[in-house]
């Protein structure tokens, strides 16, 4: 099969993706079947806190798995807690870690955000670990758009990615993509996508987290809103067609996606791996 210069970035970003699991009971499980060369990254919940997550972090390390476990500023203590999360995750040989401020409405501790978190992991001197922070091409619900910015080039010498909300509209995302390239953010982006999953928990968790003008497709009645609502089961397929479309595509840093598969693993990894295949 000829690849056009479209079929090609959809076939590197979605072998390079990886896929964000939840933290709950018998997870392992539902990942058995999967190919051990799968990348998943795990949440943090604000009410559970990051020791369930580097715990179970921890446990698919064993079972094979490469993992990026998530480290949550507002879930974090102290800097005696830090260190011992990162000596665990030193022990596990873990290479790669996201830090996010958290969904914690006050924190437990210390850090009130990721910059603070991302100070004191750079006064611990971390080394052989890649860091990633936390950005909004699609906006905040409580944070206006020029304090994100902002915050995000505060925090880029302190990381080695970036990994996106939850995206929707490949328009918004390809300016922002440009914007903060323009504005010195040089690293790479691993997009957030939704992946194969029921519509109306889909649609309940991005109401939830905020998407910022993409979720307004609800009024105007956009083309996503027509993919997202004329069936139960949402695909990213058009979604991930438009973003490789964009016109400037080639000139950002998209790396590949993140997947927010929200449990739903064995449906989200099939689909990838048949549109993979489909253009092999």
């Amino acid at each position: 099969m000829q690849l056009n210069f479209s079929n090609l970035r959809i076939l590197n970003d979605l072998q390079n993706a990886y896929m964000e699991v939840i933290p709950v009971p018998n997870i392992e499980k539902k990942l058995e079947g999967l190919s051990r060369s799968t990348h998943l990254a795990v949440t943090c919940s604000p009410t559970k806190g990051v020791d369930e997550t580097i715990e179970l972090s921890g446990h698919l390390v064993d079972m094979g798995f490469e993992v990026t476990p998530h480290i949550a500023a507002k879930c974090v203590t102290d800097n005696s807690h830090l260190s011992s999360i990162l000596k665990i995750l030193k022990e596990k040989n873990i290479k790669s870690v996201f830090v996010p401020g958290g969904d914690r409405p006050e924190p437990v501790g210390d850090f009130c955000n990721a910059y603070q978190l991302l100070i004191s992991m750079r006064d611990m001197s971390v080394k052989d670990m890649s860091i990633g922070i936390a950005a909004h091409p699609e906006g905040h619900p409580d944070i206006e758009e020029d304090v994100l910015i902002k915050e995000l080039i505060k925090k880029k010498d302190l990381a080695d990615y970036v990994v996106t909300q939850m995206c929707f509209d490949a328009n918004i995302l390809g300016d922002w993509l440009i914007k903060i390239k323009n504005e010195g953010v040089d690293l790479p982006v691993w997009v957030g996508l939704p992946g194969v999953i029921e519509r109306g928990r889909l649609l309940r968790t991005s109401l939830r987290i905020g998407v910022g003008d993409s979720l307004r497709f609800l009024r105007k009645k956009t083309q996503v809103a027509t993919e997202i609502m004329k069936s139960s089961i949402y695909y990213p397929d058009s979604l991930v067609e438009s973003i490789s479309n964009y016109d400037q595509i080639d000139a950002t840093n998209l790396a590949g996606y993140h997947i927010y598969c929200f449990n739903q693993i064995k449906i989200t990894e099939k689909w990838r791996e048949a549109k993979i295949a489909s253009m092999q």
